[in-house]
């Protein structure tokens, strides 16, 4: 039977930097998930640097024909998988803060993110790997910082509740912050050994739960 994806599979519109299509018939669909699975376990043996679309082929004897009607390159493949853990991150970050009414209440809620993200990386030590590739190509790290922006608005609009007459642009920029330290603090821990790892991570909610500079205390 040819390995090719059938010419009136539905698929929903991808942005730029993803894949082509996200196929929605079975067949295909299991092809798409087989080539992600495969990619996540060359990311974890090989790095980002050395990993090639012909590493796929290889492993999972999907034709490049087939191959490329999905991802354009591995750019594609990498970003693809890397929007799938932003989603996860982004729905804990939008339920924690879902029933936030105080700003003691959000010191709490930043301190459970900041907690889930570590343990994210943690528990799925390929999130490092395609952390990694998203820092050393100008497309990926377009979108790492789009979705930056994007959890920086979700705090926005909480802050902006908690404090409704204080200075929008003032709160834009500690949203920002505080998403970036969050991300950076998040990174540097997972570099650490696991006990002092856990240490900064609670070092760095420490000084969260103090203060939010920008809001009323």
């Amino acid at each position: 039977m040819s390995d090719t994806t059938p010419k009136h599979d539905e698929a929903e519109p991808v942005r730029s930097g993803l894949a082509r299509r996200t196929p929605t018939q079975r067949r295909s669909r299991e092809r798409f998930e087989r080539i992600l699975a495969s990619a996540m376990e060359i990311l974890s043996e090989k790095g980002s640097d050395a990993f090639r679309m012909s590493d796929i082929v290889e492993r999972t004897g999907i034709s490049f024909g087939s191959l490329y009607q999905y991802f354009p390159d591995k750019t594609a493949i990498i970003g693809t998988l890397s929007e799938r853990y932003n989603a996860e991150g982004r729905a804990c970050v939008e339920q924690e803060l879902a029933s936030v009414e105080t700003l003691p209440e959000l010191h709490a809620a930043l301190g459970r993110i900041v907690e889930g993200y570590y343990r994210m990386f943690v528990d799925e030590p390929i999130l490092c790997d395609i952390w990694h590739a998203t820092q050393t190509d100008k497309d990926l790290q377009k979108a790492d910082e789009a979705e930056m922006r994007h959890l920086a608005q979700l705090l926005l609009a909480r802050m902006k509740e908690l404090a409704p007459s204080a200075d929008e642009a003032e709160l834009r920029r500690t949203a920002e912050l505080v998403m970036v330290l969050i991300a950076a603090a998040v990174r540097h821990a997972i570099t650490l050994e696991r006990s002092e790892g856990e240490r900064v991570v609670a070092q760095f909610k420490a000084l969260l739960s103090r203060s939010l500079p920008g809001l009323p205390g």
